[in-house]
C-alpha cells in the first residue's frame, strides 16, 4: 500500500509513513506554504494527532521536519480535527493531523490545513511534487513544541456549548462509545454541561477503527445491547480523529451519517447543503433546501460549497454520507453566531440531532422517520486491491452490455451517475452504487430500496457480485 491522497488527506501504511516519508511530506508542505506565499518562515503552524501508536512517532518526526523549515510548532495534542481546524483559523495558522480516522491501525495518514482551511487538490499536487523532488535528501529526526492542547480544545468546547441553551438536554441519559476516539473525552464534558446524563462506553486503549459510514457488526451488537441494557435515549461516538459521527438511537440502531447532516441543515436553517453522490436520494426532496452534488471527498464539498458562496448563496453547509458536517456561512443560531468551519465536524450533527429530538418531544427513531428517506445501506469489501478495483470499473464502464451483464442477477440499469463510481438506478427504482474506497484497499456499495429488506438483500447481492466477478476474472 503505497502512500497517497485520498477523500481526506495522505494515507499508506504506518510503517511506510514513519520516519523519512513523514518527515518528507512535513517539509514539502512547509515548503509549500512559503512558495504559494501561504505562510512565511517563523509563522506559527499546528500540529496534533489521533491514539495510534503510531501517531505520536510521527508526529514527533513532522515537528522536528517544520521546526528546521523555521515554522514555530504548537502542540495541540489529541484533540478532535475539528478542534484543530478552528484553532488554526482563529490563529491564522497551518497545521497537520496525524490520523489515519476510521481505517485499520496498522495504517496511519497526514491531514493538511492551510491558514484558511483544509488544503485542496491543487494543493495536494503540489505538495506531492515538491515530495517527490526531495525524496533521499531529508534527514529525520524528532522534536517536541510547545503544549497549546488546552487552548485548542476550550475554544472548540466553547464554539459547541453556544449551540445550544444551558438544559437543553435535560433528562437524556446519553451513552458515549469512547473506544479510541478523541471526542471521547470531550463528548462526555459537552454533553453533560448540556444537561444530559451521561454513561461511558467500551473505553479501550487499543486503537479501535470505527467506520462511521460502515458500522461493523461487532459494533451494531455492542451498540444494540448497550441501549436497553442502560435504559439510554441515544449513543454517541465519532471516528479515530472526531470529524465522523456515530449516533444511535433508542435501540441501539445507528442513524445514517447523510441523515445527521440532513437534520443539522435543518438545525441551522441552511439554504444550500453539499453533498456527495453517495448520499441519500431523498435529500433533494427536503423542502427549503437546495442540495448540491459533488464527489466524495472533503475536497470537493469544500470547493463546491466555495463556488456557491461565490455564486451570491448564503446560509451554505455541507455534509458527507459519514455524517460529518461542514458550513461555509456563518450561521445564527440561537442568537450567536456560529463562524463558518469548513471541515468535517462531529460535534455538530450530534448535538442537532439530540437538540431537534429533545426540542419535539420524541425519539431518535422517531425524528428519523419523520424524514421518511429511502432505506439506505452501504457496506464494504476490505482488503479489495486496488488493481481489481480498478479492472472492475473500467470494464463497467467500457460497454453498457458490460454492466447488463455484471447486474443481471439484480436488475436492468434504467440510468447510470459517473460522478464517482457507478450509481445505477435500477427500473424497478432501487439503486446501487460501486465505488472503489479512495483511502485504502476497500470496494464500498451503496443502495437504496423502499423496505430494510429490500436493501439488505440488494446490499448482499451487490457485495456478492463484486467478489464472484473478481474471483471469475483473477482465475
Amino acid at each position: 500500500m503505497q502512500l497517497k491522497f485520498g477523500t481526506s488527506g495522505l494515507r499508506g501504511l504506518s510503517e511506510e509513513l514513519k520516519g523519512e516519508p513523514s518527515a518528507r511530506y512535513a517539509t514539502a508542505f512547509a515548503r509549500h506554504l512559503v512558495a504559494s506565499g501561504q505562510a512565511k518562515s517563523g509563522d506559527p503552524i499546528l500540529i496534533a494527532r489521533d491514539f495510534r501508536q503510531s501517531s505520536p512517532e510521527i508526529a514527533a518526526v513532522c515537528t522536528a521536519a517544520l521546526k528546521s523549515e523555521g515554522f514555530r510548532v504548537l502542540d495541540c495534542s489529541t484533540v478532535p480535527t475539528p478542534a484543530l481546524a478552528l484553532y488554526g483559523l482563529a490563529n491564522g495558522a497551518a497545521g497537520l493531523m496525524i490520523t489515519g480516522s476510521h481505517i485499520p491501525a496498522d495504517r496511519n495518514g497526514i491531514k493538511f490545513y492551510r491558514p484558511d482551511g483544509e488544503i485542496d487538490k491543487a494543493d495536494e499536487l503540489a505538495i506531492s511534487a515538491i515530495a517527490d523532488a526531495i525524496a533521499g535528501t531529508v534527514t529525520p529526526s524528532a522534536a517536541s513544541a510547545e503544549d497549546h492542547a488546552a487552548a485548542a480544545e476550550s475554544l472548540f468546547i466553547e464554539r459547541n456549548r453556544a449551540l445550544l441553551p444551558a438544559g437543553a438536554l435535560q433528562g437524556l441519559r446519553i451513552g458515549v462509545y469512547q473506544h479510541s476516539t478523541v471526542a471521547r473525552d470531550m463528548l462526555v464534558d459537552l454533553l453533560a454541561s448540556l444537561g444530559a446524563e451521561t454513561i461511558v462506553l467500551g473505553r479501550s486503549e487499543q486503537f479501535v477503527p470505527v467506520d462511521t459510514e460502515a458500522v461493523s457488526p461487532e459494533t451494531l451488537a455492542k451498540l444494540a445491547a448497550w441501549a436497553p441494557e442502560n435504559r439510554l435515549d441515544a449513543i454517541v461516538s465519532a471516528d479515530g480523529d472526531g470529524d465522523r459521527p456515530l449516533v444511535a438511537d433508542e435501540n441501539g440502531a445507528p442513524l445514517r451519517g447523510d441523515l445527521l447532516g440532513l437534520v443539522a441543515c435543518a438545525f441551522l436553517g441552511a439554504e444550500v447543503a453539499v453533498t456527495p453522490v453517495t448520499s441519500n436520494s431523498g435529500l433533494e426532496r427536503a423542502e427549503g433546501l437546495s442540495v448540491i452534488r459533488t464527489r466524495v471527498g472533503s475536497p470537493y464539498v469544500i470547493a463546491a460549497m466555495a463556488q456557491a458562496v461565490r455564486e451570491g448563496a448564503t446560509k451554505v453547509a455541507g455534509f458527507e454520507a459519514n455524517g460529518g458536517t461542514l458550513t461555509a456561512s456563518d450561521f445564527s443560531v440561537g442568537g450567536k453566531v456560529l463562524k463558518a468551519l469548513p471541515t468535517r465536524d462531529c460535534f455538530l450533527p450530534i448535538l442537532a440531532v439530540l437538540a431537534s429530538a429533545a426540542e419535539r418531544g420524541t425519539t431518535l427513531s422517531g425524528l428519523a422517520a419523520s424524514y421518511r428517506l429511502p432505506v439506505a445501506l452501504s457496506d464494504r469489501l476490505e482488503n479489495f486491491p486496488v488493481e481489481t478495483s480498478t479492472r472492475l470499473m473500467a470494464f463497467l464502464r467500457a460497454e453498457t452490455a458490460n454492466l447488463g451483464s455484471f447486474l443481471a442477477d439484480i436488475g436492468r440499469p434504467a440510468a447510470v451517475s459517473d460522478i464517482d463510481g457507478l450509481r445505477v438506478t435500477l427500473a424497478d427504482g432501487r439503486t446501487v452504487h460501486f465505488r472503489p474506497s479512495g483511502n485504502a484497499p476497500e470496494m464500498r456499495c451503496y443502495v437504496e430500496a423502499e423496505t430494510v429488506a429490500e436493501a439488505e438483500t440488494l446490499l448482499a447481492q451487490g457485495l456478492s457480485t463484486v467478489r464472484s466477478w473478481a474471483k471469475a476474472t483473477s482465475d
